[in-house]
């Protein structure tokens, strides 16, 4: 026999495979102790941990960033309606049926208004949000030209916003208006009444008062609540909610 097929006849002998392949299966379970070894120890474990937390708080700070982003007019169907029964930012919402809340403010002319001056009547209240703009003008106007009919129905009408007395009187004066104006400048009875909250106007929200009218009965009780009034019309649906009552 020639030295090359010696050497080619060693290199495939069935002795020599099977040394090879025990060789190679016992590198393989040698790696698998070493890799079962070190996920076993202390240090592993802490690794392993300290990567799942970190993976939880991430997830946990991308959910708060996307909460802080929501609008409002993202919120969840339902929302709103949740929040007509309740608190927001502050604002308190009348029941009807329930008691007045009382007051006692300053009025146009000098002296103070309160809620015991109307015992026994029947009373409204307008909340407007400010003197002479067009639309706190038209109700006022549309209100003042039903006084006759009003006090037939023995309802008196007051009118209140914010403005200081000053620029309340220069707006009875300008309008020849009937009813006292009510000077609320800390939204104290804005507050009172609902009539001091979220608004919103060319895409931007703020606090201001909400145009309302309130309804008390003679038994000194809140007997009806109009909110976000429309202004067309509204003085004679007032009108004939006072004569109903």
């Amino acid at each position: 026999m020639s030295k090359k097929s010696r050497k080619k006849s060693s290199k495939t002998s069935p002795a020599r495979k099977a040394g090879e392949t025990a060789k190679r299966k016992s590198k393989s379970k040698s790696a698998a102790r070493a890799k079962t070894k070190k996920a076993n120890t202390p240090g592993a474990a802490a690794r392993k941990s300290s990567k799942k937390s970190s993976k939880t708080a991430a997830a946990a700070t991308s959910h708060k960033a996307a909460s802080k982003r929501l609008k409002s007019s993202d919120a969840p169907a339902g929302t709103a309606s949740r929040r007509a029964g309740s608190d927001a930012e502050g604002q308190h919402l009348l029941v009807e049926g329930s008691d007045a809340p009382a007051f006692h403010l300053p009025r146009d002319g000098g002296g103070t208004v309160g809620l015991p001056d109307f015992s026994g009547r029947k009373l409204v209240l307008f909340f407007f949000p400010r003197a002479d703009t067009p639309g706190c003008t038209r109700e006022a106007i549309d209100f003042t030209r039903l006084s006759e009919a009003f006090a037939e129905s023995g309802t008196a009408v007051l009118g209140i916003s914010a403005d200081p007395v000053k620029a309340q009187e220069k707006f009875r004066d300008k309008h020849k208006l009937s009813m006292p104006l009510v000077s609320d400048e800390k939204h104290t009875m804005l507050q009172a009444y609902g009539a001091w909250g979220e608004k919103s106007m060319y895409g931007k929200t703020f606090l201001g008062i909400i145009r309302t009218t309130v309804l008390i009965g003679a038994d000194g009780r809140i007997a009806r609540v109009w909110r976000h009034v429309k202004v067309d019309g509204h003085a004679e649906a007032v009108l004939a909610a006072a004569q109903a009552l």
